[in-house]
């Protein structure tokens, strides 16, 4: 039984989607006006372990997610430039190119990472005949008014705004009409935003009698329901966008469909962190994957440092805590390498129950880890039984844990080999065995066996 934490009712609930044995899921995905960091890739990870379990437990799933192309603006109270205007501006690119070039960059993250992917990415862009269907559907149903920079969404005219964030009552009602648009309250917020001067943007639309382009919230409700329906079970994301993002989500959903709730289950990954703090530019740890590549980590080393924290705690992120993991990680590989399989023993099965009561008691990774470990332990469970518990295992962890890493081999540890192989050849052992340490201190061990010598690497 599946067990899982909604933020919507703040507690742990047993997972009945709307539809037995089908899950509809949508993963909030990136504003591609730049490289994702490794705080962005923790979002990705904990809902690529969540489909995973979903998996694991027999579900069939429709997921979908979102790439945010325009609209995005750099202030969450519906102010400043649009994000990839600005970095177009910067790079002197097309906005297009600018979306192409991240996304791709993002893409080939996640594969390294081992991420399924969802089955549709769906582009702002793409879709704003349906984002202006539904702001057309607000305004019919008195939701909306109109200032001179948009069309906004009034948030009063709902009884149970802000349901998701526990915003207070007093809080909603002391907003005060700023300059900025002429906002009636201050929770108030853009469905579609009016150009300043028409023609200089290079994405924007003829809607509502004016060029423009939508605001940010609305392409997740109109692109959602399109592809999982007007009622879905799960939405994910960081916990960064309860209090706006999805709050504002939820709003207008709820207000055009008439759906209560518009999503079952709301799950939120918690920050990544450096010294208590969230990672900024300031605080530092904001290294993106192929940074973390160069100084030498594997993609996988970061995704076994994300198993080891339960997603809604914090993540303290070091480089001390990254080096801490890829060791811990190498040597779970190790000893996985050396299991015999032909090694009689008992079935290991306790172990498999404790990892599966572990990842569907909402999601404890780190529970699983213990119960992998403990089985590498134990030596008293056969070598095909433990073997064949990794493999179910590593269906949620994804850490390729059997997989035979290609090795290259340079061509001077070659020399040294074939050099060694005639030195035991002539029962020189003194020899073999100086060429052995030569080896050993060129990152590579050789093992003798019957079958001839085996080349690893440290």
């Amino acid at each position: 039984m599946l067990k899982v934490y909604n933020t919507l009712t703040r507690k742990k609930e047993e997972f009945k989607p709307i539809k037995k044995g089908q899950v509809s899921m949508y993963v909030c995905g990136p504003t591609v006006y730049w490289f994702q960091h490794i705080g962005n890739l923790r979002a990705y990870l904990f809902a690529d372990i969540l489909k995973r379990i979903l998996l694991y437990n027999k579900y069939k799933i429709k997921h979908i997610s979102n790439i945010t192309d325009v609209g995005h603006l750099t202030s969450d109270a519906d102010e400043g430039e649009d994000k990839m205007e600005k970095a177009a501006k910067k790079e002197h690119k097309k906005a297009s190119e600018i979306a192409k070039f991240y996304f791709d960059a993002f893409h080939k993250d996640l594969e390294e990472l081992n991420v399924i992917m969802p089955d549709k990415w769906t582009k702002a862009t793409d879709h704003i005949k349906e984002q202006i269907e539904m702001v057309e559907i607000l305004q019919k149903k008195g939701y909306t008014y109109e200032t001179s920079d948009g069309i906004y969404f009034d948030t009063s005219k709902l009884k149970d705004y802000g349901k998701l964030a526990l915003l207070k009552p007093e809080q909603l009602k002391a907003g005060k009409r700023i300059k900025m648009g002429g906002k009636k309250n201050k929770t108030d917020f853009a469905l579609w935003k009016f150009s300043e001067e028409p023609g200089k943007r290079q994405q924007e639309w003829k809607a509502f009698g004016r060029m423009g382009f939508p605001g940010w919230h609305i392409e997740c409700s109109a692109m959602s329901s399109k592809y999982l329906g007007k009622q879905f079970d799960i939405h994910t994301g960081g916990e960064d966008h309860i209090p706006v993002h999805h709050t504002n989500e939820i709003a207008q959903s709820e207000a055009a469909f008439g759906k209560k709730p518009w999503v079952k289950y709301w799950m939120h990954v918690a920050f990544l962190t450096t010294g208590g703090e969230k990672v900024s530019k300031s605080k530092g740890g904001l290294y993106t994957l192929s940074e973390l590549n160069e100084k030498g980590y594997n993609p996988l080393d970061y995704r076994y440092l994300f198993l080891l924290t339960h997603y809604r705690k914090n993540l303290e992120f070091s480089l001390k805590a990254l080096d801490a993991a890829k060791a811990a990680y190498s040597g779970i590989k190790n000893k996985i390498k050396d299991i015999d399989e032909n090694k009689d023993g008992s079935d290991g099965k306790k172990y498999l129950k404790e990892f599966e009561d572990a990842i569907n008691d909402d999601l404890n990774t780190p529970l699983a880890i213990q119960a992998m470990q403990k089985l590498l332990k134990d030596d008293k469970v056969g070598g095909k039984a433990k073997i064949n518990i990794i493999k179910k295992m590593d269906e949620i962890f994804a850490l390729d844990l059997l997989k035979k890493e290609k090795i290259n081999i340079p061509d001077a540890v070659k020399k040294l080999v074939e050099e060694r192989e005639k030195a035991r050849k002539n029962k020189d052992w003194k020899l073999a065995d100086d060429l052995r340490s030569k080896i050993n201190k060129l990152g590579f061990v050789i093992n003798d066996t019957d079958k001839g010598s085996i080349i690893e690497k440290k």
